[in-house]
Protein backbone atom coordinates (compact mmCIF):
# COMPACT_ATOMS: atom_id res chain seq x y z
CA UNK A 1 0.00 0.00 0.00
CA UNK A 2 1.09 3.55 -0.72
CA UNK A 3 0.53 6.20 1.95
CA UNK A 4 0.98 9.90 1.22
CA UNK A 5 1.43 12.54 3.91
CA UNK A 6 3.89 14.89 5.55
CA UNK A 7 6.55 14.75 8.22
CA UNK A 8 7.11 18.33 9.25
CA UNK A 9 7.18 20.35 6.05
CA UNK A 10 8.33 17.42 3.94
CA UNK A 11 5.90 15.55 1.69
CA UNK A 12 6.44 11.83 2.24
CA UNK A 13 5.36 8.72 0.34
CA UNK A 14 5.42 5.54 2.43
CA UNK A 15 5.27 2.01 1.03
CA UNK A 16 3.73 -0.41 3.50
CA UNK A 17 5.93 -3.47 3.23
CA UNK A 18 8.18 -4.68 0.41
CA UNK A 19 8.56 -7.71 -1.83
CA UNK A 20 11.53 -9.89 -0.89
CA UNK A 21 13.46 -11.97 -3.38
CA UNK A 22 12.76 -15.13 -1.40
CA UNK A 23 9.01 -14.76 -1.99
CA UNK A 24 9.15 -15.51 -5.71
CA UNK A 25 12.80 -15.93 -6.62
CA UNK A 26 12.75 -12.66 -8.56
CA UNK A 27 14.82 -9.75 -7.21
CA UNK A 28 13.19 -6.97 -9.23
CA UNK A 29 9.85 -7.00 -7.40
CA UNK A 30 10.33 -3.44 -6.15
CA UNK A 31 11.15 -1.98 -9.59
CA UNK A 32 7.63 -0.74 -10.32
CA UNK A 33 6.98 0.69 -6.81
CA UNK A 34 10.26 2.61 -6.90
CA UNK A 35 9.52 3.93 -10.39
CA UNK A 36 6.19 5.17 -9.06
CA UNK A 37 7.95 6.97 -6.20
CA UNK A 38 10.35 8.54 -8.68
CA UNK A 39 7.46 9.75 -10.86
CA UNK A 40 5.73 11.17 -7.77
CA UNK A 41 8.78 13.39 -7.29
CA UNK A 42 10.65 11.51 -4.58
CA UNK A 43 14.35 12.35 -4.47
CA UNK A 44 15.39 10.27 -1.45
CA UNK A 45 14.67 6.65 -0.55
CA UNK A 46 14.79 5.90 3.17
CA UNK A 47 14.81 2.18 3.94
CA UNK A 48 14.48 0.18 7.13
CA UNK A 49 15.10 -3.49 7.76
CA UNK A 50 15.51 -6.07 10.48
CA UNK A 51 18.97 -7.64 10.59
CA UNK A 52 21.12 -10.07 12.51
CA UNK A 53 24.31 -8.80 14.12
CA UNK A 54 27.72 -10.17 13.23
CA UNK A 55 29.46 -8.17 15.98
CA UNK A 56 29.43 -8.90 19.69
CA UNK A 57 29.43 -5.13 20.37
CA UNK A 58 26.28 -4.67 18.24
CA UNK A 59 23.54 -6.25 20.39
CA UNK A 60 19.87 -6.88 19.70
CA UNK A 61 17.69 -3.73 19.72
CA UNK A 62 20.58 -1.62 18.39
CA UNK A 63 20.18 0.68 15.38
CA UNK A 64 22.75 0.62 12.57
CA UNK A 65 23.17 2.94 9.60
CA UNK A 66 24.24 1.16 6.44
CA UNK A 67 27.53 2.58 5.18
CA UNK A 68 27.89 -0.04 2.44
CA UNK A 69 26.65 -3.49 1.51
CA UNK A 70 27.84 -6.87 0.26
CA UNK A 71 25.66 -8.50 -2.38
CA UNK A 72 26.32 -12.06 -1.20
CA UNK A 73 23.72 -13.51 -3.56
CA UNK A 74 25.28 -11.66 -6.53
CA UNK A 75 21.81 -11.10 -7.97
CA UNK A 76 20.77 -7.84 -9.62
CA UNK A 77 17.31 -6.36 -10.32
CA UNK A 78 18.82 -4.68 -13.40
CA UNK A 79 19.37 -7.93 -15.32
CA UNK A 80 17.72 -7.68 -18.72
CA UNK A 81 17.81 -3.89 -18.92
CA UNK A 82 19.47 -2.27 -21.93
CA UNK A 83 21.61 0.81 -22.33
CA UNK A 84 24.69 2.09 -20.58
CA UNK A 85 22.63 3.37 -17.63
CA UNK A 86 22.33 -0.20 -16.29
CA UNK A 87 26.01 -0.07 -15.32
CA UNK A 88 25.28 1.80 -12.10
CA UNK A 89 28.10 2.95 -9.83
CA UNK A 90 27.58 1.70 -6.29
CA UNK A 91 30.26 3.93 -4.75
CA UNK A 92 28.62 5.87 -1.90
CA UNK A 93 25.38 4.01 -2.57
CA UNK A 94 24.31 5.06 0.93
CA UNK A 95 24.44 8.85 0.81
CA UNK A 96 27.31 10.20 2.97
CA UNK A 97 25.57 13.52 3.69
CA UNK A 98 22.37 11.80 4.79
CA UNK A 99 24.34 9.46 7.03
CA UNK A 100 26.20 12.36 8.63
CA UNK A 101 22.98 14.17 9.45
CA UNK A 102 21.34 11.01 10.77
CA UNK A 103 24.23 10.53 13.18
CA UNK A 104 24.00 14.14 14.33
CA UNK A 105 20.27 13.81 14.99
CA UNK A 106 20.77 10.56 16.88
CA UNK A 107 23.48 12.18 19.02
CA UNK A 108 21.15 15.06 19.90
CA UNK A 109 18.52 12.54 20.95
CA UNK A 110 21.03 10.58 23.02
CA UNK A 111 20.58 7.51 20.80
CA UNK A 112 23.52 5.29 19.92
CA UNK A 113 23.51 4.89 16.14
CA UNK A 114 26.05 2.39 14.90
CA UNK A 115 27.34 2.34 11.34
CA UNK A 116 28.35 -0.70 9.36
CA UNK A 117 28.28 -2.95 6.31
CA UNK A 118 25.15 -4.99 5.54
CA UNK A 119 25.36 -8.41 3.89
CA UNK A 120 22.38 -9.46 1.76
CA UNK A 121 21.56 -13.16 2.08
CA UNK A 122 18.76 -14.43 -0.14
CA UNK A 123 16.80 -16.42 2.45
CA UNK A 124 14.18 -17.28 3.56
CA UNK A 125 16.13 -19.70 5.77
CA UNK A 126 18.40 -18.20 8.40
CA UNK A 127 22.14 -18.46 7.86
CA UNK A 128 24.28 -21.31 9.15
CA UNK A 129 27.04 -20.66 11.71
CA UNK A 130 29.59 -21.34 8.95
CA UNK A 131 27.96 -18.73 6.71
CA UNK A 132 27.98 -16.22 9.56
CA UNK A 133 31.72 -16.83 10.03
CA UNK A 134 32.24 -16.27 6.30
CA UNK A 135 30.25 -13.01 6.31
CA UNK A 136 32.33 -11.73 9.23
CA UNK A 137 35.52 -12.58 7.33
CA UNK A 138 34.18 -10.63 4.35
CA UNK A 139 33.81 -7.54 6.53
CA UNK A 140 30.05 -7.47 7.14
CA UNK A 141 28.61 -6.14 10.39
CA UNK A 142 24.99 -7.28 9.94
CA UNK A 143 23.06 -9.64 7.69
CA UNK A 144 19.52 -9.55 6.32
CA UNK A 145 17.27 -10.61 3.44
CA UNK A 146 16.34 -7.29 1.84
CA UNK A 147 17.44 -3.72 1.04
CA UNK A 148 20.23 -4.38 -1.46
CA UNK A 149 17.99 -4.89 -4.54
CA UNK A 150 16.04 -1.73 -3.63
CA UNK A 151 19.27 0.24 -3.23
CA UNK A 152 20.45 -0.88 -6.67
CA UNK A 153 17.12 0.13 -8.21
CA UNK A 154 17.14 3.46 -6.39
CA UNK A 155 20.63 4.32 -7.56
CA UNK A 156 19.62 3.35 -11.10
CA UNK A 157 16.86 5.97 -10.75
CA UNK A 158 19.32 8.55 -9.28
CA UNK A 159 17.56 8.50 -5.90
CA UNK A 160 19.68 9.21 -2.85
CA UNK A 161 19.53 6.35 -0.35
CA UNK A 162 19.59 6.17 3.44
CA UNK A 163 19.08 2.82 5.16
CA UNK A 164 18.85 1.77 8.79
CA UNK A 165 18.93 -1.71 10.28
CA UNK A 166 17.16 -2.63 13.47
CA UNK A 167 19.26 -5.39 15.00
CA UNK A 168 16.93 -8.13 16.20
CA UNK A 169 19.31 -10.99 17.00
CA UNK A 170 22.87 -12.23 16.90
CA UNK A 171 23.93 -14.28 13.89
CA UNK A 172 23.81 -18.06 14.15
CA UNK A 173 26.56 -19.42 16.38
CA UNK A 174 27.22 -16.09 18.13
CA UNK A 175 24.69 -16.67 20.93
CA UNK A 176 22.39 -19.32 22.36
CA UNK A 177 19.17 -17.58 21.29
CA UNK A 178 16.66 -19.46 19.16
CA UNK A 179 16.27 -17.79 15.76
CA UNK A 180 12.75 -17.48 14.39
CA UNK A 181 10.58 -14.98 12.55
CA UNK A 182 8.51 -14.49 15.71
CA UNK A 183 11.66 -13.62 17.66
CA UNK A 184 12.62 -11.08 15.00
CA UNK A 185 9.21 -9.41 15.20
CA UNK A 186 9.23 -9.26 18.99
CA UNK A 187 12.66 -7.65 19.12
CA UNK A 188 11.65 -5.09 16.50
CA UNK A 189 8.50 -4.22 18.44
CA UNK A 190 10.50 -3.69 21.64
CA UNK A 191 12.42 -0.76 20.19
CA UNK A 192 9.93 0.46 17.59
CA UNK A 193 9.03 3.69 19.44
CA UNK A 194 12.67 4.85 19.66
CA UNK A 195 13.39 3.85 16.05
CA UNK A 196 10.21 5.52 14.73
CA UNK A 197 10.94 8.77 16.53
CA UNK A 198 14.48 8.91 15.22
CA UNK A 199 13.34 8.07 11.70
CA UNK A 200 10.70 10.81 11.73
CA UNK A 201 13.28 13.35 12.91
CA UNK A 202 15.72 12.32 10.19
CA UNK A 203 13.09 12.45 7.43
CA UNK A 204 11.85 15.82 8.64
CA UNK A 205 15.30 17.31 8.05
CA UNK A 206 16.22 15.72 4.73
CA UNK A 207 15.34 18.70 2.52
CA UNK A 208 18.02 20.87 4.14
CA UNK A 209 20.79 18.75 2.60
CA UNK A 210 22.59 19.48 -0.69
CA UNK A 211 22.59 16.97 -3.53
CA UNK A 212 25.80 15.17 -4.35
CA UNK A 213 26.79 14.24 -7.94
CA UNK A 214 25.54 10.90 -9.24
CA UNK A 215 27.09 8.74 -11.89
Amino acid sequence: MLWLGRIGANPVAVLSGRQHGYQSGAVDGMKLPLRVLKELGCAVLVQTNAAGSLRLDLPAQSLMLLSDHINVAQRSPLVGEGGSERFVSMVDAYDPALRAQAREIAARRGITLYQGVYAWAFGPQFETPAEIRMFRQLGADAVGMSTVPETILARRASLRVLALSLITNMGAGLSNEHLSHAHTLSQAQAVSAVASGLLADIIGNIDALPQYPTA
